[in-house]
C-alpha cells in the first residue's frame, strides 16, 4: 500500500506540469533493496563453517593422540594390540601423502605437465624428506614415550622456524609488529624449557617410575619439530620477495615435484617406522597381525581411529578453505583452528574426570595417587572404557600424580600456554588477511599438502602470509582494477526487449555509482549497443532515415532514463561514422552508453560481424591508443577537449575517463560483455562472472545460467531443456573439462585470450565454403568458444548468475532457431575432437577423458533418432500389445516419410507437417507413460530395467531440482518435455539435418524487406484467416503491371527527388570525402549478400520528413550532417519542452549537491529556481519546445537568481557547480564529428574486415550446391549409422529373446525373488547402462559444482554504489579526481 501511495505522490508532481504524466515502469528499476535474509543465511552458513572446521580438527587432533597413547609402551595393552595401533598411526601419516599424490598425478597425466628443473627439484625433495623424518620421528618414536598432555603440547613447537624467519626478513609493514614473531620465539623456547623442567620433577619424584632416558626423547623431540618447521619454508620467502625466481619456477612443475615428493615421504615413515621397531626395538612380529576372530574389537577400534582421523582431517583442510572463500576467515578459520588445541585439553579433562567418577563409584580413593594406582585392576576391554582408561592412565603419568602435591603440575600447564602463545603470536597476521571473493586455493595457502598430524598449526602456517608491496612490484594479492565493456547486438527486437537491455544497464550504472569513486568490486564499464540494419529509405522524400527499431530504441532510453533519474537524458551527442551513426549519452551515474547505428549498404550487417566489429573497435583501437597516446592529438594536450574543472576539482569527461584509467589496466583485466539486445540481468550476475576470470588466468571466458522467458507450450519445453542443460551438461563439462559453448546472450570474455593467436584473426574469416557457412555464421558463439579451447584457454559456467532472454514461442521459430545450432553444434565439436590430440597438448582443462566423455556424448546424439524410434516402437509395443518386430516397422515409418517430405517440400509445409506429428506423437507418449506404469502393477514389481531407469531418472531430477531450490518450480515442465522427446529428438534432428544448405537465421525476421514493399504495392487481396488453431495469410497480388504506369511512376519519382539533391547539393559534396560517399546513391537499388538472399531482412518504411528546429543555416554549414541526423536530434529535443525543463533542472541541481552537506541550500535553491522558470516561461505551454533565444534569456535568469541564493548563504563557493547544472539542463543534443584518427581507423577496418559482401550469381549458386551436397552426405552418415541400429535390434528382436537375451532375477517389491527371468536384449541393456552411467557422472558433477556454487554466492556481500573508503580531502583545494591520469596538465583555460 505504501508503494501505491509513493508512485501516486509522483505522478501527481509530474500531472502538475503536463497533461501526459503517465510512464513505464519496467521491472527491476526499483532501487536494491537491503537483503536482511540473505545476510542472516550468510553468517549462518559462516557459523557452521566454523563449527565444521572446530569439530574435524578437534577429533582427527584427538585421534591421533589417542593411537598414541594406545601404541605406547607405558599403555596397558599388548604388545600386539599396540604393534596393530602403531600401524595405524603409520597410516594416518601416510594418508595425506597418497591423497596428494593421486592428485598431482591426476593433474601431470591429464592436465598438464612441465618439464622439472632437476637442482630445484632435488632441493625442494631434501627438504620434504627432512620434514616427512621430524614428522615420523616425533610421532612415531617421541609421542608414545610421553603422557597425552605433553603430546599435546609438544606440537606448539612446530612453528619456530616460521618465527625466525618472520624476524630476519622483517616482514612487518608497522615495524612494531615485530614484537609478535619475537614473543613466539621467546615463549617457544620457554616452553621447552618448561617442558625439561617438568620431567626433571618427574624423574627426581619417581612420578609412574619415570626414568631418565626421557631426556633423551626430549632432546629428539625438539629437532624433529625443528625439523617439522621447515614445512612452511616457503612462506616467509614468498613474503619478503626473496628467491622469487626458484618459487616461481617450482609453481610450473609444482604437481610434479608433490608426484614424487609424496613417494619420497611414505618411504621415509616407513623407513623410520621398520628400522625403529624392527631392527632398534624389534617389537615387530608379522605373524601378529593376523587378528583372529576374538580380537575384532581390537580391529574395530585401530581402523575406526585411523578413519576418523584421516577423514577428519581432510574434512578440516576443506572447511578451512571454504571459510576463506567465504570471506569468513576470522570467524570460521582463524577462531576455530586456534581454539583446537584448548578444546582438545578441555576434552581430555572433561573424560578423564568422567572416568575417575565412574571409577570412584566402587571404590573411594583418598588421594590421585591412590585413584592412578588402582587403575591396573580395570584394564577391561569394553569399546568406550579402553579409550577412556587409556587416556586416564596417560593422565595418571604427569605430574598430577605427584606426592609433592599438586605444585609440579604447574610446570605442565605453563608449557602448555606458552606453546599455545607462542602459536598464536606466530600466525598473528592472519586476523588482518584480506581475501578475495572464492580466491584460488594456491593463493590462499602455500602448499597442497596438509599436516595430518598437526592438522590445525598446519593449516594456519600454511596460510599465506600477505605484505603490502610496492606498485612496480607484481602481486596477486590485491584485487585488481578493470574494465568491462558491455557489447548488446541488436536485430530487430521489440520495443519490450530493448526495455529490459537498456534497464539492466541502467541498474549496473546504479550499481557502480560514480566511476570517479573506487567501487570495492574494482570495475569500471562502458555500454555499447550496436544495432543491425538501422537505417531505410523514405519512400516520400528519399531520405536515408533511421527506421523504426532505432526509434524505438531512442524511445526505451528516454524513457529508462527518466525512470530512473525523474528526468531528461543530459549529455547526449549525435555522430556520424562511416559505418553510419553513433548516439553517445551519458547514463545517470556517469558512466557511458554508446549506440552504434549500422548502415547495411556501408558494412556488414548480422551478429558475428558485429561482434568482431566492436572486438576490433574495443579491444584494437581503443587498446592502441591507450598504449600509443601521442599518436593521438586530444592525447597530447587533454585539458581543452576532455578535461573540465568545477568547484575546485578537476575530472575528464565522462567519454574519456575509461580510455585514460585503462592505462594502467592490462588486457588480461579487459573484459568484455557480450550480450544479446532482449537480455535482462542483474549487476550480482556480472560481478560473479568476472570473479571467474579475476581468479583464475587461463579462464578466457565464463557463461551464466540462462533462463528463456515467454508464454506458451514451446517456451515450457525450452524452460525445462535449458534447466536439464544448465543443471548437468553444462556443470559435467566445468567440472571434467571445459564448457563448449558459452552463449553470446550473456558471456563474459577475456581480452587477452580474444586477442590471442587464431581467435580474433581467425574469427574475421569470411565463410567461402560449405562447412564454413554451417561452423561460422550458424552458431558463432559455439565457434568462437572453440578457437579459445583450441588457444589453452578454459570456458566455465556460473551457476549462480542468472540472466532472462527471449525464448522463441512459436513452433515455426523455434524449428529454425534450432536449424541453425543443431548442424554448428556438431561441426564445433566434430572439429574440436578432430584436433583433440593437440588441443590436449595446448589446453590444461582438456584431458584425453574428456575428449573420450564428448565422444561418447556425440555418438549418443547420432543415434538419438534411432533411440527415439525405438522408444516409439516399445510405446506401440506396450500400448498396442503388437509384436516387437511390427512395432520397429511401424516405427520407422513416420520418420522416414517426414525425411521424405523435407527433401521435396518446402520449408513451412515441412514445419506444419512436423507440428502435426509432433502432436501425435505426444499423445502416444503419455500413452507410453501410463503403460509402463501399468506394466509394473501387472508384474507386481519396479526392479526391470526399464523401471529402474524410469524411477531413478525421476529420483534424480528429483533431487537435482531440490538442488536448485529457485528453480524447482522447472520440474513441473518436465512431463511437457517428456512428452515432447520424439519431436526434440527425431523430427527436429531430420529437420536441421536436411536443411542443413539453409543458412539464414529463421528468427527475429521481418515480414517484408524493401524491394518486397514494392512487389506488394497493388494488392487484389490480403486476408487473413483462421483453421483450427493455425493462422494463416492469403495475399493475391496483380502479376504485371502496366509499362506505361510504372514510367510514369518513375518519372514522377525523379521529379520529387531532384529539388532535393539540388538543395543539398553542397553539404553532400562537403560530406562525400568523409562521412559515406554511398549516401548520394540511397534511390538506388542496394547489392544484398549471399545470407540475405535466404532471409527476410526488412528495413521499416516508417519515417518522416526532416524538419530542422532551431538549427542556425551557418553552424549546419561548417558542420554538415546527413539527413537521419536531425530527426534524431528533434527526439532528443523534447528536454527542452517546459515540463521536462522544470523536472530536469530540480533533479539536477540535488544531484549536484548531493555530496556537499548542503540540504538546506539544495532545498531552498530548487524551489526558488523553479519559481523563477515558472515565471519565465509563463506564456510557454506544457509540451512547447523553447528556442534559442528563450534558452538564454532563461539561463541568465536562473544563474542570477542562483548566485544570489548562495551569496545569501554564504556558499559561493558552490556557485560554478550549479551554473554548471543550469548549463547542463538547458544544454541541447550536440552534433560532433568523430576525432580524425578514429575516422581513418573505421575506413581501414571496414575496407580489410567488414566491407558487405557482393556475391556473383555463379558462387552463389557453386556454395548452393556445396551445402546441398554437404547436407546430403551428413543425412546420410546418420542415416546409415542409425538404420544399422535400428536393423540390429530388428533382428534381436526377430530371432527371440529366447535365443540371445540376457537374463536378469526378477525381485518383487517386498524384495522376494521370483521364479521367472527377465529377459533382455543385449544391445538396449547396453544402450541403457551407458546412457545411465553418462546420467550418473553429470549428476556427480552437478553435487559437486552445487557446493562451489554455494560458496561463491555466501561469499558475494556488495552492493549499489558500495564505495571504498578513502582520506577526506580538503574540499577548497584543488583535487584530481582521476588519480591515474598522470600527465594531465590543468591550464588557465580550465581554472
Amino acid at each position: 500500500m505504501e508503494e501505491l501511495k509513493y508512485r501516486g505522490k509522483k505522478r501527481e508532481g509530474r500531472h502538475r506540469d503536463t497533461w501526459d504524466p503517465f510512464q513505464l515502469n519496467p521491472i527491476g528499476a526499483e532501487k536494491e533493496q537491503k537483503r536482511i535474509c540473505f545476510r542472516l543465511a550468510q553468517y549462518l552458513v559462516a557459523i557452521i563453517v566454523g563449527l565444521a572446521v572446530l569439530t574435524s580438527a578437534v577429533v582427527a587432533k584427538g585421534s591421533l593422540l589417542v593411537l598414541s597413547t594406545l601404541s605406547s609402551p607405558s599403555s596397558m595393552r599388548s604388545p600386539k594390540e599396540r604393534q596393530f595401533f602403531m600401524l595405524m598411526t603409520v597410516f594416518c601419516l601416510v594418508c595425506p601423502n597418497f591423497l596428494v599424490f593421486m592428485k598431482s598425478l591426476w593433474k601431470c597425466a591429464f592436465k598438464s605437465f612441465v618439464q622439472p628443473n632437476i637442482r630445484t627439484m632435488g632441493f625442494i625433495c631434501v627438504i620434504e624428506c627432512l620434514v616427512s623424518l621430524g614428522t615420523s620421528v616425533l610421532v612415531l618414536i617421541v609421542m608414545p614415550q610421553f603422557d597425552v598432555l605433553t603430546n599435546l603440547f609438544i606440537s606448539g613447537g612446530v612453528c619456530i622456524v616460521s618465527s625466525v624467519m618472520q624476524i630476519v626478513f622483517k616482514l612487518q609493514r608497522e615495524k612494531w609488529r615485530i614484537v609478535f614473531p619475537v614473543c613466539s620465539l621467546i615463549l617457544i623456547i620457554a616452553g621447552y624449557g618448561f617442558l625439561g623442567a617438568d620431567y626433571y620433577v618427574r624423574v627426581s619424584s619417581f612420578v609412574d617410575n619415570q626414568k631418565d632416558d626421557c631426556f633423551i626423547y626430549i632432546g629428539v623431540g625438539i629437532l624433529s619439530s625443528i625439523l617439522v618447521s621447515l614445512c612452511w619454508w616457503e612462506n616467509p620467502l614468498q613474503a619478503s620477495n626473496n628467491m622469487k625466481e626458484v618459487l616461481s619456477e617450482l609453481d610450473g612443475f609444482r604437481d610434479f615435484v608433490f608426484v614424487i615428493s609424496s613417494i619420497l615421504r611414505v618411504l621415509v615413515i616407513g623407513a623410520v617406522y621398520l628400522i625403529y621397531y624392527y631392527l632398534i626395538k624389534e617389537t615387530i612380529i608379522w605373524t601378529d597381525f593376523e587378528l583372529l576372530n576374538d580380537e575384532w574389537e581390537i580391529l574395530q577400534i585401530g581402523l575406526g581411529l585411523f578413519f576418523l582421523q584421516a577423514f577428519c582431517s581432510a574434512a578440516c583442510h576443506w572447511f578451512g578453505v571454504v571459510a576463506c572463500k567465504i570471506h569468513a576467515i576470522r570467524m570460521s578459520f582463524a577462531l576455530p583452528i586456534s581454539c583446537t588445541g584448548p578444546a582438545v585439553l578441555l576434552l581430555g579433562l572433561i573424560l578423564f574426570l568422567t572416568s575417575a567418577d565412574e571409577l570412584n563409584e566402587s571404590q573411594q580413593y583418598n588421594s590421585i595417587i591412590e585413584f592412578c594406582d588402582s587403575l591396573a585392576s580395570h584394564n577391561n576391554k569394553n569399546y568406550t572404557s579402553l579409550v577412556l582408561l587409556e587416556i586416564t592412565r596417560s593422565i595418571c603419568r604427569t605430574s598430577l600424580n605427584s606426592s609433592y602435591m599438586m605444585w609440579p603440575f604447574s610446570m605442565l600447564a605453563l608449557e602448555g600456554m606458552c606453546m599455545w602463545l607462542g602459536f598464536i603470536t606466530c600466525t598473528y597476521y592472519i586476523w588482518k588477511t584480506k581475501v578475495q571473493r572464492i580466491e584460488r586455493t594456491s593463493q590462499l595457502f602455500i602448499r597442497r599438502l596438509y599436516e595430518s598430524a598437526f592438522i590445525d598449526l598446519s593449516l594456519l602456517l600454511n596460510t599465506k602470509i600477505k605484505v603490502a608491496r610496492a606498485r612496480n612490484q607484481e602481486s596477486h594479492d590485491d584485487i585488481e582494477n578493470c574494465v568491462i565493456y558491455l557489447c548488446a547486438t541488436m536485430w530487430h527486437e521489440t520495443y519490450d526487449e530493448m526495455l529490459k537491455i537498456l534497464t539492466s544497464m541502467f541498474r549496473l550504472d546504479r550499481y557502480r555509482g560514480d566511476p570517479k569513486e573506487e567501487h570495492k568490486d574494482c570495475f569500471d564499464f562502458e555500454c555499447h549497443i550496436y544495432v543491425d540494419d538501422s537505417y531505410m529509405v523514405d519512400k516520400d522524400s528519399g531520405n536515408r532515415l533511421v527506421n523504426s527499431y532505432v526509434n524505438d530504441l531512442i524511445q526505451v532510453v528516454v524513457e529508462v532514463y527518466r525512470v530512473f533519474t525523474n528526468k531528461e537524458p543530459d549529455d547526449v551527442s549525435i555522430i556520424e561514422t562511416p559505418y553510419g551513426g553513433r548516439l553517445m549519452c551519458v547514463m545517470p551515474e556517469g558512466n557511458m552508453l554508446y549506440v552504434h547505428l549500422k548502415d547495411k549498404s556501408l558494412i556488414r550487417n548480422k551478429k558475428r560481424w558485429s561482434q568482431i566489429m566492436y572486438l576490433y573497435y574495443l579491444l584494437g583501437w581503443k587498446g592502441y591508443i591507450v598504449k600509443n597516446p601521442q599518436k593521438i592529438k586530444r592525447q597530447n594536450n587533454p585539458c581543452r577537449a576532455s578535461l573540465i574543472s568545477l568547484d575546485g576539482e578537476s575530472f575528464l569527461l565522462p567519454q574519456y575517463d575509461n580510455d585514460t584509467k585503462r592505462n594502467h589496466i592490462s588486457d588480461d583485466n579487459t573484459y568484455i560483455m557480450a550480450l544479446d539486445g532482449d537480455t535482462d540481468f542483474q549487476p550480482k550476475a556480472l560481478i560473479l562472472l568476472v570473479d571467474r576470470l579475476r581468479m583464475y588466468n587461463n579462464v578466457g571466458a565464463a557463461c551464466g545460467r540462462i533462463h528463456p522467458t515467454g508464454m506458451g507450450p514451446m517456451v515450457w519445453y525450452q524452460k525445462f531443456e535449458y534447466a536439464v542443460g544448465h543443471w548437468l551438461q553444462k556443470t559435467a563439462e566445468h567440472v571434467f573439462g571445459s564448457v563448449l559453448c558459452s552463449p553470446g546472450c550473456f558471456s563474459l570474455f577475456r581480452g587477452s585470450a580474444l586477442m590471442d593467436d587464431n581467435v580474433l584473426k581467425r574469427y574475421t574469416t569470411t565463410a567461402t565454403k560449405a562447412s564454413e557457412y554451417v561452423q561460422y555464421d550458424q552458431g558463432e558463439d559455439r565457434w568462437l568458444c572453440t578457437l579459445l579451447l583450441q588457444q589453452g584457454w578454459r570456458v566455465e559456467y556460473n551457476a549462480a548468475s542468472d540472466a532472462y532472454t527471449n525464448s522463441p514461442e512459436e513452433f515455426k521459430e523455434f524449428y529454425n532457431q534450432r536449424r541453425r545450432w543443431g548442424p554448428s553444434t556438431l561441426a564445433n565439436t566434430l572439429d574440436l575432437l578432430h584436433s583433440g590430440a593437440e588441443t590436449v597438448k595446448r589446453n590444461s582443462s582438456i584431458s584425453r577423458l574428456y575428449i573420450f566423455y564428448q565422444m561418447f556424448t556425440v555418438g549418443s546424439s547420432i543415434l538419438g533418432p534411432a533411440s527415439v524410434s525405438l522408444m516409439i516402437a516399445g510405446a506401440f509395443q506396450f500400448v498396442f500389445k503388437i509384436p516387437g518386430t511390427l512395432s520397429i516397422v511401424i516405427a520407422v515409418i513416420p520418420p522416414v516419410f517426414y525425411i521424405l517430405v523435407c527433401f521435396f517440400a518446402k520449408a513451412n509445409a515441412q514445419i506444419t507437417i512436423a507440428a502435426i506429428m509432433s502432436v501425435l506423437y505426444a499423445f502416444l507418449m503419455t500413452a507410453s507413460f501410463f503403460s509402463i506404469i501399468g506394466d509394473m502393477v501387472m508384474q507386481g514389481t519396479f526392479i526391470t530395467p526399464t523401471g529402474i531407469f524410469l524411477l531413478s531418472m525421476t529420483v534424480m531430477y528429483l533431487v537435482t531440482a531440490v538442488l536448485h531450490p529457485e528453480e524447482f518450480g522447472m520440474i513441473v515442465y518436465g512431463l511437457m518435455y517428456f512428452i515432447c522427446i520424439p519431436s526434440g529428438y527425431l523430427l527436429l534432428t531430420i529437420y536441421s539435418l536436411v536443411n542443413m544448405h539453409i543458412v539464414s537465421w529463421g528468427t527475429r525476421e521481418s515480414n517484408k524487406t524493401e524491394t518486397e514493399v514494392k512487389k506488394i504495392d497493388n494488392l487484389l487481396c490480403d486476408k487473413n484467416c483462421r483453421i483450427c488453431c493455425w493462422d494463416m495469410k492469403l495475399q493475391v497480388t496483380q502479376e504485371t503491371e502496366n509499362l506505361m504506369i510504372q514510367q510514369i511512376t518513375a518519372a514522377v519519382g525523379q521529379s520529387t527527388q531532384q529539388p532535393l539533391l539540388a538543395t543539398n547539393q553542397d553539404v553532400i559534396q562537403q560530406t562525400a570525402s568523409r562521412v559515406e560517399p554511398q549516401r548520394r546513391l540511397d534511390n538506388t537499388k542496394e547489392e544484398s549478400t549471399f545470407d540475405e538472399e535466404y532471409s527476410d531482412d526488412d528495413d521499416d518504411d516508417d519515417g518522416g520528413d526532416s524538419y530542422p528546429f532551431g538549427v542556425d543555416l551557418e553552424e549546419r554549414e561548417e558542420l554538415p550532417v546527413s539527413d537521419w541526423v536531425q530527426p534524431v536530434k528533434e527526439e532528443f529535443l523534447k528536454k527542452l519542452t517546459f515540463a521536462n525543463l522544470k523536472r530536469n533542472l530540480q533533479e539536477q541541481i540535488r544531484y549536484t549537491l548531493r555530496k556537499k552537506q548542503q540540504d538546506d541550500v539544495c532545498e531552498e535553491l530548487v524551489m526558488m529556481l523553479t519559481d523563477t522558470l515558472n515565471g519565465e516561461l509563463n506564456g510557454v505551454g506544457p509540451e512547447d519546445i523553447l528556442n534559442d533565444s528563450q534558452l538564454e534569456e532563461l539561463q541568465y535568469a536562473l544563474s542570477e537568481q542562483a548566485r544570489r541564493i548562495l551569496k545569501t548563504n554564504r556558499a559561493e563557493r558552490l556557485d560554478r557547480r550549479v551554473k554548471r547544472a543550469i548549463e547542463k539542463t538547458l544544454t541541447a543534443p550536440q552534433v560532433q564529428r568523430l576525432d580524425e584518427g578514429e575516422y581513418d581507423f573505421w575506413v581501414k577496418v571496414i575496407d580489410r574486415y567488414l566491407k558487405p559482401i557482393v556475391e556473383s550469381k555463379e558462387h552463389k549458386d557453386e556454395v548452393t550446391r556445396e551445402l546441398k551436397s554437404l547436407r546430403n552426405k551428413a543425412v546420410f552418415l546418420y542415416f546409415i549409422v542409425n538404420v544399422l541400429w535400428v536393423v540390429a535390434t530388428f533382428f534381436l528382436q526377430a530371432i527371440g529373446n529366447d535365443v540371445i537375451s540376457i537374463k536378469i532375477p526378477k525381485y518383487f517389491a517386498n524384495g522376494s525373488l521370483s521364479d521367472d527371468y527377465l529377459k533382455v536384449e543385449p544391445l538396449s541393456l547396453m544402450f541403457l547402462l551407458s546412457f545411465a552411467v553418462l546420467l550418473f557422472i553429470q549428476f556427480l558433477a552437478m553435487l559437486y559444482h552445487r557446493v562451489y556454487t554455494l560458496i561463491h554466492v555466501v561469499s558475494y556481500r556488495s552492493s549499489e554504489k558500495d564505495y571504498k573508503e578513502k582520506d577526506d580531502e580538503d574540499d577548497e583545494g584543488m583535487i584530481l579526481e582521476n588519480q591515474i591520469a598522470n600527465g594531465l596538465i590543468i591550464t588557465s583555460d580550465d581554472l
